[in-house]
């Protein structure tokens, strides 16, 4: 939201808790041009932050008349403390942990199952290496992909080998397993 409110020149309405004076008698051009201006700004972050939660908080905020009252709000709402992060950080790295592809499943499916904890942890500011995805595929996906972890492992540096690397590979050895269980199919009928 702040990067949004930043793009459109809006920010500072957020940070800066300005009020509005009315104009003076007889004003100039300029003066009712920048009063203008900062009145519209801070309706625009205002307006912004309304349309950028969901309809439940919208309930919450929208009596809130300045758009600095409105941030706070959400920052104080929504910002977890440490403790909490951390929490949820293990929780998720738990959830990571005991993952696995199960037989019927697509690497596909699992890969995006594994980059979503992955962008969570991330998100409340820890490190998620792109080398843990690696490994974790490459122990805990079934038998059938073996002999593409055997390939994988023959041919590359596994310390260097980046995770889109991984599934392209695993994802060609899937298509091409599909393709044979097509043909198999149809020479049967």
């Amino acid at each position: 939201m702040q990067s949004y409110l930043e793009s459109l020149d809006l920010w500072d309405a957020m940070e800066e808790d300005y009020e509005l004076h009315p104009l003076p008698e007889n004003p100039t051009i300029t003066q009712i041009k920048n009063h203008k201006e900062r009145k519209t700004k801070k309706a625009k972050a205002r307006s912004c932050l309304f349309v950028g939660v969901s309809q439940m908080i919208l309930t919450r905020i929208m009596t809130l008349k300045i758009p600095k009252e409105i941030w706070d709000y959400l920052k104080e709402e929504y910002e977890r403390d440490e403790r909490t992060r951390g929490m949820q950080v293990l929780n998720l790295m738990r959830e990571f942990e005991l993952q696995k592809m199960k037989e019927s499943k697509m690497i596909k499916g699992y890969s995006y199952r594994l980059l979503d904890i992955a962008n969570k942890v991330r998100l409340l500011g820890t490190k998620f290496a792109d080398s843990r995805i690696v490994e974790k595929i490459m122990v805990t996906i079934p038998l059938r992909y073996e002999a593409s972890i055997t390939t994988l492992e023959n041919t590359n540096d596994l310390s260097k080998i980046t995770l889109s690397e991984v599934l392209h590979d695993l994802q060609a050895h899937e298509q091409q397993r599909l393709m044979r269980q097509d043909h198999i199919v149809e020479g049967a009928l």
